[in-house]
């Protein structure tokens, strides 16, 4: 093998190594990811979330809180503040969720109360199952 076809050879095994290892994390990034979330179902007994108290939960890989209001019963929303990711605590004492990193607040319906996230937080899927809360 001659030298200008090995340095050719070796460009183009280079250069494609570098066009994948730029181009396919870019991809990853713009395709949405409702094709790999995997949907599953987290069961929680009522018995564990009495009125006026929260239980933390895990709900596809995303930190979650189940909330047990007096008036309007169970809900459900992610932990994930819609500002940078932070995870947000439920503050039973002043019925809202606070995040401690940039102060956002939020009120029990997930909406945005005061500081920077700029949309509410998500709300999950949940229906009551006989003695059990369904989420998913």
């Amino acid at each position: 093998m001659k030298r200008r076809k090995f340095f050719k050879l070796l460009l183009s095994l280079l250069g494609s190594t570098a066009f994948i290892s730029f181009f396919y994390p870019l991809l990853r990034f713009l395709a949405p990811p409702g094709s790999e979330a995997n949907v599953g179902k987290v069961i929680v007994p009522k018995a564990e979330v009495p009125i006026g108290s929260a239980r933390s939960i895990v709900f596809n890989n995303m930190p979650a809180v189940v909330i047990n209001r007096k008036d309007k019963g169970f809900t459900a929303f992610s932990k994930v503040c819609t500002h940078l990711g932070c995870l947000v605590e439920y503050q039973a004492g002043k019925n809202i969720m606070l995040c401690p990193c940039h102060a956002g607040t939020f009120d029990l319906d997930g909406n945005v109360v005061s500081g920077p996230p700029p949309k509410p937080l998500q709300r999950l899927p949940l229906r009551v199952e006989g003695e059990n809360i369904v989420i998913g």
